[in-house]
């Protein structure tokens, strides 16, 4: 027989019944048998003058007592299997919402995400299960949902190069007359396709790097890294404004400076001719910071959250340097999720963006000196 939950239960229930009985029992015969209470009339007086019990007596009592033990040992066992029948009745009603959370669970696969546990009923431990359950299918749901989109989209972008470069490389080859240049001219072509998808392969390594968290944390100071890449920013027309003050934290160096590198490519690609770029770093409330704001077009509050999703691009902006992959924003949201850290993306009324990065200070929340502390805007 199957040691289903219900049945260990039922024994449980009948167990503890039969040890309780049984204890019950044997208080019951030794107080018959030591009762404190006055015992039975004494025996009448025998010739001589001297008290003797009729010997009747004491055998009439031990066969009181005997059968005393018997019926309530055969009473006891009666009312155990009564026990454990009502134990069993009720093991089951109890445990009937978890039959039918199983049964649901196992229709439920990878393609049918969308079924819910839904448990009705009081709000007990079962009930609580059964709602941790369906948050748990919620994110669930959600994330194969993104992934599929991503595959998708990253599919895409894999495909349109690809067959850009099919085609170009077609036509050279079906035109007789192609002379060198024009065979270099293709070739120009190929490689720039080339290099956008070694750029786009390159940000979904590190996408994909990001998002499975850091094997090893090494100090790091968020001023220097922005300072770094400040200076490898090179002059791209519009203005610039920092103002770095020490951020101490800790992580992986190499993702914090991809990191940075992303945000200001972000805030230069989409933005405005003659715009700017300001950046800040500093601590805040004891949590290190930084801060990127630029100029660009108009955003409206609710595409904030999709600038966060991979391939999600502006329609509008400045767009220098190429099109951008649709990654930059997204690689940041898991290079700082990845570190623990928060990042919010806020649109600035006149337009533009302006994206805050949040990790950790090293010695713990609380220990910024006043002269480190920058008041938000």
């Amino acid at each position: 027989m199957r040691r289903t939950v219900r049945l260990r239960l039922s024994l449980l229930y009948g167990g503890l019944f039969l040890m309780a009985g049984a204890a019950l029992v044997a208080l019951i015969y030794l107080l018959v048998l030591y009762s404190p209470f006055p015992g039975p009339p004494s025996a009448p007086v025998a010739p001589g003058g001297l008290d003797q019990p009729v010997p009747s007596l004491r055998v009439e009592q031990k066969d009181n007592l005997r059968r005393l033990l018997v019926n309530s040992l055969i009473a006891l066992a009666v009312m155990a299997f009564v026990a454990m029948l009502l134990g069993w009745f009720t093991a089951g009603r109890v445990l009937r919402p978890l039959g039918e959370m199983t049964a649901t669970v196992r229709r439920i696969t990878a393609d049918r995400l969308d079924r819910r546990l839904a448990a009705s009923g009081p709000d007990d431990e079962l009930k609580g299960l059964a709602d941790t359950f369906d948050a748990l299918l919620d994110r669930l749901e959600k994330a194969f949902t993104a992934q599929r989109r991503f595959v998708a989209n990253a599919s895409h972008e894999l495909r349109t190069p690809l067959t850009l470069q099919r085609a170009m490389a077609e036509v050279a080859l079906a035109d007789p007359q192609a002379d060198a240049a024009a065979l270099r001219t293709v070739l120009e072509r190929v490689v720039a396709a080339s290099k956008h998808q070694e750029r786009l392969i390159e940000a979904l390594l590190v996408l994909a790097r990001s998002q499975q968290g850091l094997d090893q944390r090494q100090p790091l100071d968020l001023a220097s890294i922005t300072g770094w890449a400040l200076d490898q920013y090179g002059n791209s027309g519009l203005r610039v404004e920092s103002a770095l003050r020490p951020a101490p934290a800790s992580g992986d160096r190499t993702l914090i400076e991809r990191l940075v590198t992303n945000l200001l490519d972000n805030a230069s690609r989409y933005n405005v001719p003659d715009g700017w770029i300001a950046v800040e770093t500093a601590v805040r409330a004891g949590r290190s910071t930084l801060r990127i704001s630029n100029s660009g077009p108009v955003i409206l509050p609710d595409r904030v959250h999709l600038l966060m999703q991979p391939f999600q691009r502006l329609e509008s902006g400045r767009k220098t340097g190429g099109d951008g992959l649709g990654l930059g924003l997204s690689i940041a949201q898991a290079i700082v999720e990845a570190h623990h850290g928060t990042l919010e993306g806020r649109p600035r009324p006149e337009g533009g963006l302006e994206v805050t990065v949040t990790l950790q200070h090293p010695d713990g929340p609380g220990t910024a000196t006043p002269g480190d502390r920058v008041p938000a805007e």
